[in-house]
């Protein structure tokens, strides 16, 4: 490495689940949901859905509810491209509830799909 100084590049920290802080805390929500009666179960990375060649979209939740399944996106923040592929997966599988979670000022957004 002559020449070049060696700068580290940001890392996503995650547990040892996988989920990152924002992801861990909605999933306490979702178990707090569970215990209450809310939902019937939640998932977290179950699945990939094929949007197109060479194009997956993997969603941080699915989870369970009475009589319908939902799958839920959380973000500290959403760009552009994220948005996109959520918006194309819902569009192609609309059997599913899609959910876009936002943690913001305190408090869960969300917008349904």
């Amino acid at each position: 490495m002559r020449g070049k100084a060696f700068r580290p590049r940001p890392v996503r920290t995650t547990s040892p689940d996988g989920m990152n802080k924002t992801e861990r805390e909605y999933a306490d929500r979702l178990e707090r949901q569970r215990l209450a009666g809310e939902i019937c179960a939640w998932r977290f990375e179950p699945f990939n859905f094929r949007l197109a060649n060479r194009t997956y979209y993997r969603p941080d939740f699915l989870v369970v509810c009475a009589g319908h399944f939902e799958i839920h996106e959380v973000k500290g923040f959403w760009q552009d491209d994220a948005l996109v592929k959520i918006k194309v997966a819902a569009e192609m599988h609309p059997w599913f509830v899609w959910r876009a979670v936002q943690y913001k000022q305190k408090q869960w957004t969300e917008r349904t799909f």
